[in-house]
C-alpha cells in the first residue's frame, strides 16, 4: 500500500477533515493511506483517544447542516486511521515508521505549534528521547530519515498559519543552519522534501467520545502546487491551486470577518453569555446589519480585487454555515483575541482593498476599529 500518511495531531478537526477525506478516497479505490496518528503533547490527557484510534471499526464523523440549500445529517464510520502512537512514549517506533513507511506528513498542532520550547536545540543523530516541541520532533525525524536513505517526502501542514508550508520549511532550514547540520542533510531537505502551503476550512464544533467528531457539511482543503508535487488524492473538498490567496481572502474577510463583526455586537450590546452564531442571527436586526455590511462594504472590496462573483457565492455559503441548526458555535469562543482578529480580518481587508481602490466606503468597519481604540492600528 503506497502513500502511507503520518498525522501529527489528534484533534477532532483532523478527524472530520483529512481523515474523512482519505477514508472517502479509499472507499473509491484510491491508493492512499492508511494514517498513523501521532500525539505530540506531553501528558495523558488524550490517552483514551490514542487507544480508540486503533479500533478496526473506525470512528464516527457526523456532518449536519445545510448543503446547497438542503438540510442533511449524515454519519460516516471513518476507517482510514490504522493506529495511533504517543511520540513521547514510543519515539523509537515513530522513528522507524517515519523512516521506512511514511510518504506523506499531515500536521495540525495549533497556531503556536511551531514555537520551540525554552532553550531546546536540535540534536543531530540517533536519540531514544523525543524533543519537546513539534518542530524539533519533526526535524529530528527528518534527519533520521535522511540517515536511513532519505526517501522523498510530502509535508502538508494544516495549521492556521499564513504560508504554513513555507514558514515550516524556513524554520527547519534556519535551525539546521544555526545548529550546524550537515550540508548533505540541508541539501536533501531543500530538494527531496516538498512543503506545500495549505488552507483548511471546516467548522467542527463537537467531539464524540472517545474518538469522533460532529461538524458541518462544508469543507475545504486548498493545497498550493509546488514543483515535483504529485497530487496524493482526489476529493470534492480538495483543491490544488497555483494561488491560495483568493481562498484565503474569502475565508478571512467573509467568514472570519463576519464572525468578528457578530462578536463585536455580542460584546458591546451585552447579549446573553451562552449565545451562539445561529442564535444571534435569529435577531432580524443583527442579521440585517451583517448582510448590509457584506453587500455595502465587503463585496465591493472583493469586486475591486476582481473576485466579486466568488465573494457573492461565498457570502451565500457563509450564511448557510452561520445558520446551521445543528452546530453550537458560541459567541464567547469567537470573541477571544478580539483585537487581534479585528486587525487581521478587518483592518487587513481595508488595506488590501485600498491598495487598488482608495475610494471605497468602509463606514461600519472603521467604526468598529475606532470603538476598539488603542492597540489596533
Amino acid at each position: 500500500m503506497t502513500n502511507r500518511i503520518l498525522q501529527f495531531g489528534t484533534s477532532r478537526f483532523l478527524q472530520a477533515h483529512a481523515d474523512l477525506f482519505v477514508h472517502e478516497a479509499r472507499c473509491e479505490g484510491q491508493d492512499i493511506g492508511p494514517i498513523t496518528v501521532v500525539k505530540t503533547t506531553l501528558g495523558n490527557a488524550r490517552g483514551g483517544r490514542i487507544a480508540a484510534f486503533g479500533s478496526p471499526a473506525g470512528f464516527p464523523v457526523r456532518l449536519k447542516g445545510y448543503k446547497s440549500g438542503q438540510l442533511i445529517d449524515e454519519t460516516t464510520q471513518v476507517t482510514s486511521v490504522c493506529r495511533a502512537i504517543d511520540a513521547n512514549v514510543e519515539w523509537s517506533t515513530l522513528q522507524s515508521i517515519f523512516a521506512e513507511e511514511t510518504e506523506i506528513v499531515i500536521s495540525n498542532v495549533g497556531e503556536t505549534g511551531y514555537d520551540l520550547v525554552g532553550t531546546e536545540q536540535a540534536v543531530w543523530g540517533s536519540s531514544n528521547t523525543a524533543p519537546q516541541s513539534f518542530p524539533l520532533k519533526l526535524l529530528s525525524l527528518l534527519f533520521y530519515r535522511y540517515e536511513k536513505g532519505g526517501k522523498p517526502l510530502l509535508i502538508l501542514p494544516c495549521e492556521l498559519v499564513s504560508n504554513n508550508g513555507r514558514v515550516l520549511r524556513a524554520l527547519f532550514l534556519k535551525i539546521s543552519h544555526d545548529s550546524q547540520a550537515s550540508k548533505g542533510f540541508t541539501q536533501w531537505l531543500e530538494e527531496a522534501v516538498i512543503f506545500c502551503d495549505t488552507l483548511v476550512d471546516r467548522i467542527v464544533s463537537e467531539a464524540i467520545d472517545p474518538v469522533g467528531a460532529i461538524g458541518e457539511p462544508y469543507g475545504l482543503w486548498a493545497i498550493k502546487r509546488e514543483p515535483k508535487l504529485v497530487e496524493p488524492l482526489q476529493h470534492p473538498c480538495i483543491v490544488y491551486t497555483d494561488d491560495l490567496e483568493p481562498y484565503l481572502r474569502l475565508k478571512l474577510h467573509i467568514l472570519n470577518l463576519g464572525h468578528t463583526f457578530l462578536a463585536e455586537i455580542w460584546k458591546t450590546e451585552n447579549r446573553p453569555e451562552p449565545e451562539t452564531v445561529r442564535e444571534i442571527l435569529q435577531d432580524a436586526t443583527v442579521k440585517r446589519r451583517l448582510m448590509t455590511l457584506y453587500h455595502d462594504e465587503v463585496i465591493p472590496g472583493f469586486v475591486a480585487r476582481h473576485l466579486g462573483e466568488q465573494a457573492v457565492a461565498y457570502v451565500k455559503i457563509t450564511m448557510e454555515r452561520f445558520e446551521n441548526p445543528f452546530l453550537n458555535h458560541r459567541m464567547s469562543d469567537i470573541a477571544q483575541n478580539h483585537r487581534y482578529k479585528i486587525e487581521r480580518r478587518m483592518i487587513d481587508f481595508m488595506r488590501w482593498v485600498r491598495n487598488v481602490n482608495s475610494n471605497l466606503n468602509f463606514t461600519s468597519l472603521e467604526a468598529i476599529v475606532a470603538a476598539v481604540g488603542d492597540g489596533v492600528e
